[in-house]
C-alpha cells in the first residue's frame, strides 16, 4: 500500500480536494513544491490526457513517487469544442478569467438555449511507485447561461450552468461531488482501493 503521493500542482483547492477523498486511507498527499519540487511543465500536449501525463511524468522524474496530475477545461459544443485543451490559455496569456469567459458570451449571443450544450472535461494522470501509467476521465455535462451568474470568479464557473444554478452559485462541497474533477478523483480513487 503506498503511504505517500505527490500532486504535479500547488493549487491548494486541488490538494485539499484530493486530501478530503483520501481522507480514509491514510496516504500523505503532497504539493509539488512541498515535496521540494518547483518547477513549471509547458503543457504542449494536445488532449487533457497528454497535459496531465507531461506533468505527471516530470515530477515522477524527479521523485521516482507515485504522483498524480490533472488538465481539464471547457468544451462548447457551437464552438466545435473549443476552448477545450486551450481553456488556460483562450484570449492569450494575460487574459482574465472574466476576459475568457466575456469571450465565450460574446461568441454565443443570440445562440438559443438548445444549442449552448457544454461540458467540463478533466484526466487525472497517475504514475504509480513502479512508474506505470494511467488515466482517468470526468465529464460535467452542463450549458453556457447568457450572463455571468454567482459570486465565486473562478474560471470559466459564472457562465457554466448545471440545472438553473451556474457552477460559481453552489458550494466548494457540492461542486467538488459533481464537478469533472471530482468524478475523475473517485474513479482513481475506487482504483486505489481496488489495488491496495
Amino acid at each position: 500500500m503506498i503511504s505517500k503521493i505527490i500532486v504535479a500542482s500547488n493549487n491548494k483547492n486541488k490538494i485539499r480536494e484530493i486530501k478530503a477523498k483520501l481522507a480514509d486511507m491514510d496516504i500523505e498527499v503532497l504539493s509539488q513544491r512541498e515535496a521540494g519540487f518547483d518547477i513549471e511543465v509547458d503543457e504542449t500536449g494536445t488532449t487533457f490526457e497528454e497535459n496531465s501525463m507531461l506533468k505527471a511524468k516530470a515530477i515522477y522524474e524527479l521523485a521516482k513517487a507515485p504522483v498524480i496530475a490533472d488538465d481539464g477545461g471547457l468544451e462548447v459544443d457551437f464552438l466545435n469544442g473549443e476552448p477545450g485543451v486551450y481553456s488556460a490559455r483562450f484570449c492569450g496569456p494575460d487574459a482574465t478569467d472574466r476576459d475568457k469567459y466575456m469571450k465565450i458570451l460574446e461568441l454565443l449571443k443570440d445562440v438559443p438555449d438548445d444549442k449552448r450544450t457544454a461540458r467540463f472535461r478533466c484526466v487525472i494522470s497517475y504514475i504509480d511507485e513502479e512508474g506505470k501509467e494511467h488515466a482517468f476521465e470526468g465529464i460535467c455535462n452542463g450549458k453556457i447561461a447568457h450572463e455571468p451568474m454567482g459570486e465565486d470568479d473562478f474560471g470559466y464557473d459564472p457562465i457554466f450552468m448545471v440545472g438553473d444554478k451556474s457552477f460559481a452559485q453552489i458550494s466548494q462541497d457540492e461542486k467538488n461531488k459533481i464537478s469533472h474533477r471530482g468524478r475523475a478523483i473517485d474513479k482513481w480513487v475506487a482504483y486505489l482501493k481496488d489495488v491496495k
